[in-house]
């Protein structure tokens, strides 16, 4: 059953509980179809002419790295030096297994208990993303958590699928 038919996390908001869920769902699924694959395939890059596909490990920190930025501008915070470095990052070559999904498992955790440190009250609350200011609300930033989390999720499932084709033995 999918998080989000479990029953859980009822003592939530219905907006955020939602958001939570689709973590949940996302956590499960990278863990399902992405763990399994060895650090060569975690880093491949499918399609390499013209425009190569993003690989599986930059869809994985980029979740986890995204639902941090994302978080931070929904407490009503502007990006660190430190956020906007790693930001930089997310295509690099050479991610290990066991780091990424660290970082992973870490982001996914982190990101559930800010969220829960929201209320319905805030969701209306106006917030400002990025340099330009650009105007959305705390609800609007939640919510664009879970879509972006879960496009990316998608995203590395294929991706792992066309890898696991691709360097299997013929």
């Amino acid at each position: 059953m999918e998080p989000w038919l479990r029953g859980t996390h009822t003592n939530l908001p219905a907006v955020i509980r939602a958001v939570i869920h689709a973590l949940e769902l996302s956590r499960e699924d990278i863990e399902h179809w992405c763990a399994p694959l060895t650090d060569e395939a975690l880093n491949a890059r499918p399609a390499a002419n013209p425009d190569p596909i993003a690989s599986v490990a930059f869809h994985v920190r980029h979740i986890v790295r995204t639902l941090d930025r994302l978080l931070t501008y929904a407490e009503g915070h502007q990006l660190s030096p430190e956020q906007l470095a790693e930001l930089r990052t997310e295509l690099d070559p050479g991610a290990t297994k066991t780091e990424l999904f660290a970082e992973f498992r870490k982001g996914i955790d982190d990101a559930i208990r800010r969220l829960q440190a929201f209320s319905a009250l805030d969701l209306e609350q106006p917030r400002a993303v990025g340099r330009k200011a650009l105007p959305t609300t705390v609800g609007g930033l939640l919510v664009h958590c879970a879509d972006h989390t879960q496009r990316h999720t998608g995203q590395a499932i294929t991706t792992a699928k066309i890898v696991q084709e691709t360097l299997a033995p013929q």
